[in-house]
């Protein structure tokens, strides 16, 4: 079933249709997520007995280091389908959600300085967690990068995927870092089966985690949309050039230079 989604959606008009319905509604279901789930975080939970009120920065910090794992996870999982059955639409559903990503990677870092600064007394240390993270925003520029840097759009499609699946290793590390080494990071507060934190703090995480996701959806599919039509005008363009050329050759209207470069422009 969710492979014959994949091909389903794999032509980008289908998946250009599917984006427009989902935006909006992903975008207020971020907002109705994140409004009663930053009120229980910043009015209904208590200061923490040990942390204080700067504990409450989880709050942001958590959904935001999780999203940037799971954001180039899925990137890493688009490339791979790109690659292997050279379905247009993945490629451009990984450049979609790169910068979000993105961003999701540099608010986590931030927020975690904030935060480790009054716990540890110092805004970064060179911890096996902070470093693989570090590593993972690095990780996100040069894909950014790299898509910036190459014209040819299936040149630049097949470079980020060979880069979204080897930084894809680092995804392990990031997780079990806090186990694999005695790192100052602290262990997880929530994982399957148990959370270690009162119920209305649970909540409001799971809450503002919820909002992350529909936020990164929303986004996603919004920039999925411009970058198919980007490449739809492109290939527009291009097959205009190319029938220009042909009436050039059999004996029409030449192409100049100046017409060349203003059909570039």
């Amino acid at each position: 079933m969710f492979s014959r989604l994949i091909f389903y959606f794999a032509s980008p008009m289908r998946l250009h249709a599917l984006a427009a319905r989902l935006v909006r509604p992903l975008l207020w279901l971020a907002l109705a997520l994140a409004l009663p789930g930053l009120w229980l975080a910043l009015v209904v939970t208590p200061a923490d007995a040990v942390q204080g009120e700067g504990y409450r920065l989880l709050y942001v910090h958590v959904p935001a280091a999780w999203m940037s794992m799971f954001v180039y996870l899925l990137m890493a999982f688009w490339s791979f389908v790109g690659l292997v059955w050279h379905t247009r639409a993945s490629a451009m559903l990984a450049h979609a959600l790169a910068p979000t990503g993105a961003v999701f990677a540099l608010l986590s870092l931030i927020t975690g300085a904030f935060w480790g600064q009054p716990m540890w007394g110092t805004w970064w240390v060179w911890d096996a967690r902070l470093s693989s993270s570090l590593l993972l925003f690095f990780l996100y520029l040069g894909y950014l990068a790299l898509l910036r840097a190459n014209e040819d759009s299936a040149r630049a499609d097949r470079a980020c995927a060979v880069l979204a699946l080897l930084g894809a290793v680092n995804l392990p590390v990031i997780y079990f870092s806090v186990r694999w080494w005695n790192t100052l990071h602290q262990g997880a507060s929530l994982s399957p089966g148990k959370a270690s934190m009162a119920p209305e703090m649970l909540t409001a995480l799971l809450l503002m985690i919820g909002a992350a996701w529909a936020y990164t959806a929303a986004t996603a599919f919004k920039r999925v949309q411009l970058i198919i039509a980007e490449r739809e005008a492109q290939a527009r363009w291009l097959q205009q050039l190319q029938d220009d050329m042909n009436q050039s050759d059999d004996g029409g209207p030449e192409l100049s230079a100046a017409d060349l470069e203003a059909s570039r422009a």
